[in-house]
């Protein structure tokens, strides 16, 4: 057997010889190894203060180099490792800088630290990266160097970004750019209008009674709470005359602030006459009147929430969008959410997503406020038709609300609706759900009792 030749090895933070070839006379200056493509600018840290003044490979020298190597090979293996993001960030963070300006020392340590914190939060997926490895010795060499310390302001990944922390997106988008992950982040949908009909977060439609007072959204930054009352006599079905919303207070971008609207009273202001929270200038909080007394949009920029509500006929409407990772976040003794989790079962008019149409609406009692007609199922159709034209839930509601109530305001109502849907929701593709035809899970479940059956047979006679 050939014995195989011994690599040399170096200690870590070992000065490694010129990166010149044998044959070549050696540089006495730095500016011959070029640092201006790595990151330092002219003058920069490669010669720094007290070092050799020959071109030997410093801590940052090992650090770049071994970061091109790892992108060619070893680390393409590490598919989620993110060293080498860390080290392109730091690059294009000290690139600019010149080691004889003004403000160098901060500025080197500031981006150090973005560079040790980066290569922090993902070192979890570089265990056994010897790139990882070597960076994270480069950076506690460099850091010595410069005196820096480990706890202080760090660089933005982005020169040009501005990190808002009234600002939900800003901060998710800092967050992501910090660990190298641009995915924008997820928002859900929920609206609430009609006898009621709920779309829920996860894009499930419901039909309910909830009569009284119930949760929407209870989580630790904003809570709704719902009144419905009985629409017509002899029916289960009710509507929303009552919206109360709690922005909750949030580091020092707002208080805690209160809107509250009931029928024939929805005000363009707080419960406490004021109209914006937080800032004056930066309004992270703050209500826009679309029409006056009919409809407002509330934008909660600082938790990146918009809450649409509107009063049609005598009831009301409510829709809202809000970011997934912040409507998810409540304690156990708040899972009762009608947005998050739907109607509890006993609660629901629907039947698995069916809902029956009654066959005509009764002549409304006399001492009705209300205008109200009667309509057969091709006249409601007919009606509905004129305002949503295709029969997606939302013109079914329609259909039903008419047949239910007789009072064509819950036309508008639907219509509406729909609108915000096209306003918030996220994802367009979602938009239309169609109703169930009311027989869909006796057929699904068909094959399923056919197939047992028939293993059922063949085990009884094997």
């Amino acid at each position: 057997m050939v014995p195989m030749k011994k690599r040399k090895r170096f200690a870590p933070g070992a000065v490694l010889p010129p990166l010149i070839p044998p044959n070549a006379a050696a540089e006495p200056t730095c500016p011959a190894l070029r640092p201006e493509w790595m990151g330092m600018g002219k003058r920069a840290a490669l010669c720094y203060p007290g070092a050799d003044r020959r071109c030997t490979l410093g801590p940052l020298h090992l650090l770049l180099l071994l970061a091109l190597w790892g992108d060619t090979g070893y680390s393409q293996q590490q598919t989620q490792c993110r060293i080498q993001k860390c080290t392109t960030d730091f690059v294009s963070l000290t690139s600019h800088l010149n080691s004889g300006s003004d403000g160098f020392d901060s500025e080197f340590c500031k981006a150090l630290r973005a560079y040790a914190g980066c290569t922090h939060r993902t070192s979890k997926a570089c265990r056994g990266n010897l790139v990882y490895h070597s960076a994270v010795l480069g950076i506690s060499d460099l850091m010595s160097q410069r005196n820096c310390s480990k706890d202080g302001p760090t660089s933005s990944t982005n020169p040009e970004f501005s990190n808002d922390a009234c600002n939900y997106h800003s901060r998710v988008t800092a967050r992501e750019l910090q660990v190298g992950d641009q995915t924008q982040p997820n928002y859900l949908f929920c609206g609430l209008f009609g006898d009621p009909h709920l779309r829920t977060f996860k894009d499930h439609f419901q039909t309910c009674k909830v009569e009284g007072a119930w949760p929407l959204i209870d989580n630790n930054y904003l809570s709704v709470q719902v009144t419905n009352v009985p629409v017509v006599p002899g029916s289960s079905a009710t509507a929303t005359n009552k919206i109360t919303i709690i922005f909750k207070s949030y580091q020092d971008c707002t208080e805690q602030k209160v809107y509250q609207a009931v029928t024939d009273d929805l005000p363009s202001a707080f419960v406490d006459g004021t109209t914006s929270g937080g800032d004056s200038e930066m309004k992270t909080l703050r209500i826009i009147e679309k029409v006056g007394g009919k409809h407002v949009v509330m934008h909660a920029k600082y938790i990146g929430t918009t809450v649409i509500v509107r009063q049609l006929g005598n009831y009301l409407t409510l829709a809202i969008r809000m970011p997934e990772d912040l409507a998810m976040d409540y304690e156990e003794s708040q899972d009762l959410q009608l947005c998050m989790n739907g109607c509890p079962s006993s609660e629901r008019i629907d039947e698995g997503g069916h809902l029956r149409l009654p066959l005509a609406v009764n002549s409304p009692p006399s001492n009705s406020n209300q205008a109200r007609s009667v309509y057969t199922l091709e006249s409601a159709t007919a009606t509905c038709l004129e305002k949503i034209q295709h029969k997606h839930i939302y013109f079914n509601s329609c259909v039903f609300d008419l047949l239910t109530t007789g009072d064509v305001n819950f036309t508008a109502a639907a219509q509406s609706a729909w609108e915000d849907v096209e306003t918030l929701h996220p994802r367009k593709e979602r938009w239309q759900i169609f109703p169930n035809s009311g027989n869909g899970s006796k057929t699904s479940a068909l094959p399923a009792v056919v197939l047992g059956l028939v293993c059922l047979f063949f085990v009884a006679f094997l």
